[in-house]
C-alpha cells in the first residue's frame, strides 16, 4: 500500500510566461509555490486525521501484525479487488468472532415415522370390573371392553409389566427419531376399551402399532409369541390391507426379540415360529394400520416370571421390540 505523505508537486507550465526573462519566471514560480505550500500541508493533515478515525479508511497506527487477524464479516463479503478495512475500533474487532451456525439436529432411522405403543390392560381395571365388562363390537363378535390381565404367582401385575416395557420402548423409539403415541400411561382409572385402543392407532395414522402383553398359562409353558391379525371382513372390521404388513412387522419383532433377550419362541403354540394368527381380538380386527400383539413370556411360569420381573430383562425386551420396528420400517 502506498504511503507517500509529501505535498503534491506544482503543475508544470501553468504559471510561467514564456515572454518574461528566466529569473522573473523563476521568482514568480517560487512565490506561487510558497503560497500553495501551507494550504497543501493543511489539506494533507486533515486527510490523515480523518483517515485515522474513520471505520472505512486505513489506519496509520495499525501494526503490521494486524494483517494476519481474522477477517470481519464485512471484509469476507467484500468484492474481489476491493481494499479490506483495517479498522481497529472495538466494534470491528468484536465482529471477527461471529458465532458459527448451530449444527442441524441429527435424524434417526425413524425420523418422520409414527409408532403407537399400546400397554396392555390397566392396573386400575381390578377396581373397575363393572366398567371393563361392558360389551363392545369387535367386528366378528362382541367382547368385554377390557380385562384385568394376569399376574405372576407373587402378584406382579401384567398391567405393571406392560406399562414399564412400553415406556422403555417409547424411549428407544424416540432415540431413533420416531413420534411415539401411547394409548395410555395409567393416567386414567381404567381402560381404555379395546375399541378405543384400535381407534388411537388409526387416528394417528401410525406406521406401526404394537400392543405389549404377557401371557398367563400354566407353568412349564415358556417363551414369547407374536399375535398377527387374521383376514377379517365383518361389520366394522376389515383387515385385508394390514394382514401382510402386520406379518412382516411381527416377523421382524420376533427375530430381534429372540436375539436381544435370549428368550425362545413359545413352546406351547405357534409350532416354534413364535407367530400366531387370531381373529378374535378387537385390537387387531378394528385396526387399519399394521399392528401386532406381543406376549413377552408366561407370567405363571417361574423361570419366565423371573425374567419378566427383572428391570434389566425388561430393558432388553423393549430394545428387541424397538429393533424389530426399525427393521420393519426400513431403518
Amino acid at each position: 500500500m502506498r504511503n507517500d505523505n509529501s505535498p503534491p508537486p506544482p503543475e508544470s507550465g501553468s504559471s510561467i510566461d514564456p515572454d518574461r526573462p528566466w529569473f522573473t519566471r523563476r521568482a514568480t514560480l517560487v512565490v506561487g509555490v510558497a503560497a500553495l505550500a501551507p494550504a497543501t500541508l493543511a489539506g494533507w493533515v486533515l486527510t490523515q486525521a480523518f483517515a485515522g478515525t474513520g471505520s472505512d479508511g486505513p489506519s496509520r497506527s495499525t501494526p503490521a501484525s494486524a494483517s494476519h487477524a481474522p477477517l470481519s464479516p464485512g471484509q469476507r463479503d467484500a468484492k474481489p479487488g476491493s481494499a479490506p478495512s483495517e479498522s481497529t475500533s472495538p466494534s470491528a474487532s468484536q465482529s471477527t468472532t461471529a458465532a458459527a451456525p448451530a449444527p442441524a439436529p441429527a435424524k434417526g432411522a425413524l425420523a418422520g415415522r409414527t409408532v403407537v405403543v399400546d400397554p396392555g390392560h390397566n392396573a386400575g381395571n381390578f377396581e373397575h370390573t363393572e366398567e371393563i365388562d361392558q360389551q363392545v363390537d369387535i367386528g366378528t363378535n362382541r367382547k368385554e371392553c377390557d380385562t384385568t390381565g394376569t399376574t405372576t404367582n407373587a402378584g406382579y401385575k401384567e398391567a405393571d409389566f406392560t406399562l414399564d416395557v412400553s415406556l422403555r420402548l417409547r424411549t428407544a423409539l424416540e432415540a431413533q427419531g420416531a413420534k411415539v403415541v401411547l394409548t395410555h400411561q395409567a393416567d386414567r382409572p381404567w381402560g381404555p376399551c379395546i375399541t378405543e385402543r384400535a381407534r388411537i392407532g388409526n387416528e394417528a395414522k401410525a406406521d406401526a402399532v404394537v400392543s405389549v402383553h404377557a401371557d398367563g398359562v400354566s407353568a412349564g409353558n415358556r417363551g414369547f409369541h407374536i399375535i398377527l391379525p387374521a383376514k377379517v371382513k365383518s361389520g366394522a372390521a376389515d383387515t385385508a390391507k394390514i394382514v401382510e404388513p402386520s406379518r412382516q412387522l411381527g416377523e421382524r419383532i420376533a427375530g430381534n426379540f429372540a436375539r436381544t433377550t435370549g428368550s425362545a419362541p413359545a413352546n406351547y403354540l405357534g409350532s416354534g415360529t413364535g407367530l400366531v394368527v387370531r381373529d378374535d381380538l378387537g385390537g387387531l380386527n378394528l385396526s387399519t394400520q399394521p399392528k401386532v400383539f406381543i406376549e413377552c413370556g408366561n407370567m405363571r411360569d417361574a423361570k419366565d416370571a423371573a425374567q419378566l420381573t427383572s428391570p434389566e430383562w425388561r430393558q432388553k425386551a423393549a430394545q428387541g421390540i424397538a429393533d424389530g420396528i426399525v427393521g420393519f420400517l426400513g431403518g
